[in-house]
């Protein structure tokens, strides 16, 4: 038996007749211990400071921003949010639709507008020149004249579960999130359509 043992041991491994003999001397095993689940998240919480130029993230880090403008239906911004990966980000904050629009590139000038992620948020003014996002963990992919997918379903429904979001909040925030795959959905998954027959016209560099 004993010139089994290195066999029985790596019979997981072993292919063939001998790793089916080892498992066969080895009998039945124990299914694997269950991971725990991870935490549910909190909705994520953003500052936006136009006049200082600044956003600060859910965990109080102050980033720079590059730019802001503003309109009558939204804020506009653009940065590096995480300049260890080099990419470049834009976004619009548009408060009546609950939405974040943004797009990712490499740099300024390059971005791929057929590739958007719309997060659903809550946007308030909290000072003169001070706005805050909360993001309740739902965005829409959307592939420009392709498809609008809904993501983060289960990561809301765990924050309401978990007690981090109130009923309200995540029904208003599903409701948003239904609003918009049925307005991307009307106008063939195009963003700036959809947002045009809304008197919204959006701009990027």
């Amino acid at each position: 038996m004993s010139a089994l043992l290195p066999l029985l041991v790596a019979a997981p491994a072993v292919t063939g007749f001998a790793g089916y003999f080892a498992r066969e001397i080895r009998g039945p095993q124990p299914p694997p211990p269950q991971r725990a689940a991870p935490p549910a998240e909190r909705p994520r919480v953003e500052f936006f400071d136009l006049a200082e130029l600044t956003a600060t993230d859910t965990k109080g880090y102050i980033r720079p921003v590059d730019r802001y403008e503003t309109q009558p239906w939204g804020i506009y911004l653009a940065r590096t949010p995480d300049r260890a990966r080099g990419r470049y980000e834009e976004s619009w904050l548009l408060p009546e639709p609950s939405i974040r629009i943004t797009i990712e590139h490499d740099r300024p000038g390059h971005h791929r507008s057929h590739d958007y992620v719309l997060d659903i948020v809550e946007i308030t003014q909290v000072g003169p020149k001070r706005w805050k996002a909360t993001d309740y963990l739902l965005d829409v992919a959307v592939r420009r004249g392709r498809s609008s997918s809904l993501r983060g379903a289960g990561a809301l429904l765990a924050a309401h579960a978990a007690g981090h979001v109130g009923t309200a909040e995540a029904d208003r925030a599903f409701e948003h999130a239904a609003a918009v795959l049925d307005g991307l959905a009307a106008q063939d998954h195009d963003v700036e359509q959809w947002l045009g027959t809304r008197g919204i016209t959006l701009t990027w560099m």
